[in-house]
């Protein structure tokens, strides 16, 4: 009798660790990411389009992972989504602190991304650093972080507004109700172009930072143990120079897609 019980112990031990392991394999890659970020990321129907889905899709087609890019929502409630774990994997995401708590950062960096500071081309100032910010009404789009040290600065010193979006913001310095916008220099001089603000809207010399450029999966997901292999994947098509082809294309598919009226 004892052993039998033992014996059922065991097996009952085994089958508990086997489902748990079942529950944790992969099987679909969810993925999401900024819908405002071209090229490197940018929402197209239902989907995410740009650099950084056309990367980690074809890291998840050499590891035969089906992968479903997926729109959802702004950037905010994209992060927020991955946080709870509804999105597997996020993409073109900056590291900082917070972050860390709820995603697996994937190393190496898959791009480096400037981040200047746009001002209205009649109403320039003196800009040599961050600290010519201060005192003045800037604008950026909501849920965007610049890293955990800037991030900072903003916070502790700096007056800075959120909108939903990088062409709302940009709104706001020609109608003159702030000083500057902070944001990533390709995707603000994508939407200055596409407003049609080449005129009206420059960036300022130098740039605040340069941050790097992340996919990151949730710690949420069991896809996390796919990390590995994704570093592996991103530093060969990055290092092959394949990965900037993967942007001209994205900057070519969402000029051909966009319009001022959308």
């Amino acid at each position: 009798m004892k052993r039998s019980l033992c014996l059922s112990l065991v097996f009952a031990a085994m089958f508990s660790a086997y489902t748990a392991h079942a529950e944790e394999t992969c099987t679909k890659i969810i993925m999401t990411g900024h819908p405002d970020y071209p090229a490197m990321a940018f929402r197209e129907g239902d989907r995410i389009d740009g650099a950084a889905p056309a990367l980690v899709e074809a890291i998840a087609k050499d590891l035969k992972v089906p992968l479903e890019s997926k729109y959802m929502g702004t950037w905010s409630e994209a992060i927020a989504a991955t946080r709870k774990g509804k999105a597997d994997m996020i993409v073109g995401v900056y590291l900082n602190e917070e972050r860390t708590q709820y995603l697996d950062f994937v190393e190496p960096a898959f791009a480096y991304d400037p981040v200047v500071v746009f001002v209205a081309a009649g109403k320039p100032f003196d800009f040599k650093d961050q600290a010519d910010l201060i005192g003045k009404k800037g604008v950026a789009n909501k849920g965007e972080s610049f890293g955990s040290t800037f991030d900072t600065f903003i916070k502790d010193q700096l007056t800075v507004t959120r909108t939903d979006g990088i062409a709302a913001a940009l709104g706001e310095l020609i109608d003159d109700e702030a000083d500057y916008v902070i944001a990533g220099y390709y995707p603000g001089t994508a939407e200055v172009d596409r407003l049609g603000f080449e005129d009206e809207i420059v960036a300022l010399e130098p740039a605040v930072l340069s941050a790097e450029l992340f996919v990151a999966f949730s710690k949420a997901s069991p896809c996390r143990t796919l990390a590995p292999k994704f570093s592996e994947g991103i530093t060969e098509i990055t290092t092959e120079g394949r990965f900037q082809e993967m942007v001209r294309n994205a900057m070519a598919e969402w000029g051909m897609s966009k319009s001022p009226s959308d």
